[in-house]
């Protein structure tokens, strides 16, 4: 049994971890990147978080955050389409899989105000009042619409910690208007549709710079070709940033 096994066992506080320089344990996180193709070039949607947040002030981001418990719990229309399923499943469990999926159209709905999944289904069996919102509109999260496309780890120098898993779906699954932000939580500010090439010039953080080349990069390829690309795992040796592919 190591020493976290132990019952006794109780992680460091906070302060003790900074002055023994053990780093952060990221937290699970799950972006959303949406693309709309109705325009003379593709577009993503992107909001800028607000100068008071700690993790990332003033950058613009793609919809996303930390997978709650709920997430673990709530049911969707259909769940990860198989090979989907099987590249997420490397690195966590089924359950977590399909977790990281709920959140990104979780923390979509809740950033932006948009329902993203299927019409006329049965809504999601969830104490979450989050969900009850969602389905009180008509549509149930669907995750069989997702692709996902690539990983990051926040670096072990940084306070704040995510390994965040990224998802693209096409914005014909959104029900509603595509800019309607009105029930938008605030929490995201300036939310646009943009080019991809104007979206690369914002201020970003460099992951998401990376992860807008991943999205170009499958808007040139027919579907079937998109979904064989190799996935990205971005982390940090150091100060230097990695990648392996999966």
């Amino acid at each position: 049994m190591t020493q976290q096994e132990r019952p006794d066992y109780h992680p460091p506080a906070k302060a003790d971890r900074q002055r023994i320089g053990r780093a952060v344990r990221p937290k699970q996180a799950s972006t959303l990147i949406i693309v709309r193709r109705d325009r003379a070039e593709p577009e993503v949607l992107m909001g800028r978080r607000s100068a008071g947040h700690k993790f990332l002030p003033g950058k613009f981001v793609f919809p996303g955050g930390k997978v709650d418990r709920g997430d673990l719990y709530a049911r969707p229309h259909a769940g990860l389409r198989p090979e989907v399923e099987s590249r997420l499943t490397t690195t966590c469990t089924p359950n977590q899989a399909r977790a990281l999926g709920m959140a990104a159209i979780r923390e979509t709905f809740e950033e932006t105000g948009l329902l993203i999944g299927r019409k006329d289904a049965p809504p999601v069996r969830s104490r979450e009042q989050v969900w009850t919102d969602f389905c009180s509109y008509g549509v149930t999260p669907s995750l069989d619409i997702m692709d996902y496309i690539g990983r990051a780890v926040t670096p072990s120098f940084q306070p704040k910690r995510f390994d965040a898993r990224f998802f693209m779906v096409e914005a014909e699954h959104i029900h509603g208007d595509l800019h309607d932000t009105s029930n938008a939580s605030g929490e995201l500010l300036e939310i646009h549709w943009l080019p991809v090439s104007e979206a690369k010039k914002l201020e970003l953080q460099g992951i998401t710079l990376l992860m807008l080349d991943e999205v170009q990069k499958r808007l040139t390829l027919p579907t079937a070709r998109a979904t064989e690309l190799p996935i990205p795992f971005y982390y940090f040796k150091g100060k230097s940033r990695l990648r392996d592919d999966h």
